[in-house]
Parts: structure tokens; sequence; C-alpha cells
């Protein structure tokens, strides 16, 4: 949401103004406080039924070390073009998460937005959530929503050095 659109107007509620309030639409949103202001994310929450929303990254190739190479810089959280110009973004889902606690949506909330509503929109039955048969990809994080261990399949795949998580 909010991501390239248009603006959100109260005589042309528009595709914005459709997707908040069709029960029907889930919704995707950058939890960055960049593309999307805190209170908007909150607003966005407020509107949808639970599992109507979906944290993604929108994280590009900027990520890397030769992103300044391609005439991208990290201006204000964010990676932009010249001429200022948002170009994706370099967030990380478990930022995603923290982005969206920080804005006052709540930590399960925020998690399901991350894993289980991904899951199922995707037809993935097996994943998203902690159960018997599922396949326990996990991943663990500290009091600050940073990452301590990732397992994959149940079987502990990373583990950031000590004071190195995410």
């Amino acid at each position: 949401m909010f991501n390239a659109s248009g603006p959100l107007h109260h005589r042309r509620p528009g595709a914005l103004g459709a997707a908040l309030t069709d029960d029907r639409l889930t919704v995707t949103l950058i939890a960055d406080g960049v593309h999307v202001h805190p209170a908007v994310i909150r607003l966005v929450w407020r509107a949808k039924p639970a599992g109507g929303v979906v944290l993604v990254t929108d994280a590009v190739a900027w990520r890397s070390a030769r992103s300044s190479d391609r005439g991208v810089a990290h201006v204000d959280g964010a990676p932009r073009l010249p001429d200022g110009t948002l170009a994706g973004s370099s967030l990380t889902m478990p930022e995603a998460v923290r982005g969206a606690v920080t804005a006052g949506v709540d930590l399960a909330d925020a998690v399901t937005a991350a894993s289980t509503t991904p899951a199922a929109l995707l037809g993935l039955a097996d994943r998203g959530a902690i159960a018997p048969g599922r396949r326990a990809d996990l991943v663990a994080l500290d009091g600050g929503l940073r990452v301590q261990a990732v397992w994959c399949g149940g079987a502990l795949a990373a583990q950031p050095p000590a004071g190195n998580g995410e």
C-alpha cells in the first residue's frame, strides 16, 4: 500500500480506499517509517481485519555494498536515486516487524503479517505456524526483535555471532 500509488483522497478514495475497505483484500505494507508513516501503519491495521496485512521488505539489490556504483545512496533510512526518488528499500523482515511494533501494532499481529498470512496467501500450508506437520521454519528474536537463530525444516541453519543479531 502507498508505494508508487495515487493518494487517498476523501472524494476519490481510489485503489487505496478500495484496498482499505474491502475485507476480501489483503494489503502489503513496507513498515519502515519512510515509505509509510507510523500513523498510517496504525491506520491500515485498524482498517483491515485480522490476517488482512502482509509485511513486505521491498528490499532490492541496493542493500549491497556496490549500491553507490549504481548511483544509489542511503539517505534518511532508505536507498534513493540521485534525484531523491525512493529506490526500493533496505528493510529486512525483522526490521519490518520492529517498524510495525514501533508504530503501535501488536507484536503477535506483526509476526502474523510476516509469517502466517503470507504463507497462507501463497498456499504454503506447511509453513507460517508452529504446529505438528509443519516444516518448522523458525526465527528466534530477542527482546529488541533482533535475530538470534534461524531454523529451516527443524534444523539450526544460522546463528549470528554474539551481539550481532539481524
